[in-house]
């Protein structure tokens, strides 16, 4: 009895240590994810000439809040803003739903060249982004694409396809086919049955798919300095690198304006984070 008594008290010993630094661990882990953001926005509205105090992170007594004025005007972020919401929501409308219906294509449907097909498409997550621009940029010059926001799009689109459909994999794999064999029997077509039946049950998996898209296509900068050339027609990162260029010590305003650049994705994370987390492990766990 002691020796079974003195098993279990290790046990729980052992059990109570590994909580205790899986707790340490999320809790370094949450600050090293914070901390950079609550360091940008300190700065922001601080002004610039205590930038380079002693401290590494303040927020000062007098908050500067015309940093943000000057940050949304002169670094022209509605110009930039409008701009990337014309790339980026077509962008992500297709590249949501094409993935979509290429991984059903490939996972619930019989027809003769579907491997080959899955097979290109895991090949195209190989491929990496630079090794494209110089080619893709010399198709585009030849159709007249080139400085044109449907450059973007159908970059955007081509380097998402392969990732998101795969995504979409995991869930649609995990649906019983007697669903859609009963639609069939109703008389039911491809397009209702996807519209009807398999769309509804995938939801976390469109919010999912959707939500990494936007951010991948937000954040993207060397594409879009690759095939824009016109100030007007540039995205929202450009306006860094402007405001950057022309106030050059003004480093506070500099930090206010890389705040509002990275607040939108933040602010959507934050709304569908339920449903993104959610949709993340149950396309894991029926992958």
């Amino acid at each position: 009895m002691n020796k079974i008594k003195s098993i279990n008290t290790r046990h729980l010993t052992i059990s109570y240590i590994v909580k205790i630094l899986v707790f340490l661990l999320l809790g370094f882990m949450v600050v090293a994810q914070v901390f950079p953001l609550l360091w940008l926005f300190s700065y922001s509205i601080s002004r610039s000439m205590d930038v380079f105090g002693p401290e590494i992170i303040k927020f000062p007594s007098e908050p500067q809040w015309v940093n943000y004025s000057r940050a949304f005007f002169d670094g022209r972020i509605p110009l930039y803003l409008s701009n990337t919401l014309r790339v980026v929501i077509p962008s992500v409308f297709l590249g949501t739903i094409l993935p979509f219906c290429l991984a059903y294509a490939c996972t619930r449907m019989e027809w003769r060249l579907k491997k080959f097909v899955w097979f290109v498409v895991i090949i195209g997550m190989t491929i990496p982004i630079h090794t494209t621009l110089l080619p893709n940029f010399f198709w585009y010059g030849l159709f007249g694409l080139i400085d044109t926001h449907l450059a973007l799009i159908i970059s955007y689109m081509a380097f998402t396809m392969s990732f998101n459909a795969v995504v979409f994999s995991g869930f649609l794999m995990g649906i019983p086919k007697s669903m859609e064999e009963s639609a069939f029997i109703d008389g039911a077509g491809y397009f209702t049955i996807l519209r009807k039946i398999i769309a509804p049950i995938t939801t976390n998996g469109f919010i999912t798919v959707g939500i990494m898209t936007f951010l991948n296509h937000w954040n993207d900068f060397l594409m879009a300095y690759t095939y824009l050339m016109t100030e007007t027609k540039r995205t929202l990162p450009f306006s860094i690198i402007l405001f950057e260029a022309r106030y050059g010590a003004d480093f506070a305003v500099q930090f206010a304006v890389m705040f509002l650049v990275a607040l939108p994705p933040l602010i959507l994370y934050f709304v569908f984070n339920k449903w993104m987390l959610s949709g993340i492990t149950a396309g894991a766990v029926k992958g």
